[in-house]
């Protein structure tokens, strides 16, 4: 597997500590509202990631954190700590929105079919491994207490700047919000592992510690996290292209100079969804989720084989036009795959090569619009149509379309005979629901939904109205 390491910005080998094994570590949401498809990009790609080396043959642990405490909006004692903002936003506590939150992130994860870390971890049940980690940095002397806060001293490394081929709007998001000068710190990059001090007064999140009662900084979470759940040694961390100054290199400093050793060889990151204003994040107020896409009427793998287009190292343009055209592109495979023979039995001889075609394309820095191309290919190829499903399901273990799935509902006659007691039964369920979206009652909406789905009834809402067939 050859991957653009973010490190050396050179497509190079990876390889694993341990032969045969990947230590894999993402970073997680921070869950104080609904993750917009930007945000899901790259965890869609992480997930890709992560399928294309079991299909390899691998054997992948992976860990992810998730942050319900301690991320301010920039990296001093500055701007606003994001679960506090939620929170006061809705009038809940901070782990009533947390789990909310997360909850919902999993929903969405679930609709694009991206696969639950083998071990996911909120920082709030790891604060003793942040002050474990603290204690010993402090002891080292990479860290100090200043104005009741114990800081990261960067200036104890000879190259913190290990992203330095970065794009100085790369490095400029770290800072992006105005920035109060912190007169506790030695040196202007010196990062937060502790706070007792801070300017939020009414943080709910505090835990007793040598330094006092307090929180974790953002940064050390994913360390500690990482070390406690996958060892000393990391094979592949990944991250969306904004978290790689400083979140990221941060990270490598505290981790490093804790551990004595070097960390992680290899980092992946995936650049940003963008629309024609530029970057798509919560902070300009977009509201773009996957909830708003199948409002719209999109099923939310037509978005995935949308990202599936693009590499994963390129920005990726976001508009509703160029969605259209993915989900048309999806509603035609699907029903070419729904159109195939079933029954046969595969010629796995005849499968190999197109088996090899495809690892090729994953294995060329995760390659996924070539992968692809050759299930375009093989859909055409002389191959008979139980070889073809066979090869369309393999595939399917990466690309996680839906494919065969799909491609069954595609495939159901249009005049598929339903009793006429339950059409009317259903077509009633479907106006109470369409009343209850219109007066914007949610829970009312969701239930009917519910009702319907008990009913072996799956609806697609389409802006010419909801769609429905049996299951």
């Amino acid at each position: 597997m050859q991957l653009t390491n973010s490190l050396t910005m050179k497509k190079e080998e990876l390889v694993p500590h341990e032969p045969g094994k990947i230590k894999m570590y993402t970073c997680g949401p921070t869950v104080y509202g609904y993750a917009h498809i930007g945000n899901l990009r790259s965890y869609l790609m992480e997930d890709v990631l992560e399928k294309a080396l079991r299909y390899e043959g691998y054997q992948v642990d992976r860990a992810m954190n998730i942050t319900d405490v301690g991320h301010l909006t920039s990296d001093g004692d500055t701007g606003e700590d994001k679960m506090l903002k939620g929170a006061r936003r809705e009038h809940k506590s901070v782990m009533e929105i947390a789990q909310f939150y997360t909850d919902a992130f999993f929903a969405d994860c679930e609709k694009l079919r991206i696969r639950r870390p083998d071990t996911v971890a909120p920082a709030t049940g790891c604060i003793q491994e942040f002050i474990e980690m603290v204690s010993v940095l402090l002891e080292k002397g990479y860290a100090y207490l200043a104005g009741g806060n114990v800081y990261f001293d960067t200036a104890k490394l000879e190259n913190y700047y290990v992203f330095g081929n970065q794009s100085a709007e790369d490095l400029a998001v770290g800072v992006r919000d105005s920035v109060e000068a912190d007169g506790n710190k030695r040196n202007k990059t010196d990062f937060v592992l502790w706070f007792t001090k801070s300017k939020f007064d009414g943080q709910e999140l505090k835990w007793d510690s040598p330094w006092g009662l307090g929180y974790p900084g953002w940064h050390i979470e994913c360390s500690a996290i990482s070390i406690k759940n996958l060892g000393e040694y990391l094979d592949i961390h990944c991250g969306g292209i904004d978290n790689a100054f400083p979140h990221h290199t941060n990270e490598i400093a505290q981790s490093e100079a804790y551990l004595g050793h070097p960390w992680c060889g290899h980092w992946f990151h995936i650049l940003h969804l963008n629309d024609a204003s530029g970057k798509i994040s919560k902070s300009k107020g977009a509201k773009l989720t996957v909830s708003v896409l199948e409002e719209k009427g999109y099923d939310p793998l037509s978005y995935r084989l949308f990202c599936l287009q693009s590499h994963y190292r390129k920005p990726l343009v976001f508009s509703f036009e160029s969605l259209d055209n993915a989900a048309n592109a999806y509603q035609k495979l699907t029903v070419r795959i729904g159109g195939l023979a079933k029954g046969g039995q595969p010629d796995r001889e005849a499968a190999k090569p197109w088996q090899e075609k495809f690892k090729e394309a994953l294995a060329n820095d995760l390659n996924t619009a070539g992968a692809l191309t050759v299930l375009y290919d093989m859909l055409k190829a002389d191959l008979d149509d139980g070889t073809k499903r066979f090869l369309a399901d393999d595939f399917d273990q990466v690309l996680s379309l839906d494919l065969l799935a799909a491609g069954e509902r595609a495939s159901q006659p249009a005049g598929e005979e339903v009793p006429p007691e339950l059409a009317a039964r259903i077509e009633a369920l479907l106006e109470r629901r369409a009343q209850a979206r219109q007066a914007k009652d949610w829970p009312a909406a969701d239930a009917i939904r519910d009702e319907l789905a008990a009913l072996r009834v799956v609806v697609k809402d389409t802006p010419q109205g909801a769609q429905w067939h049996l299951e």
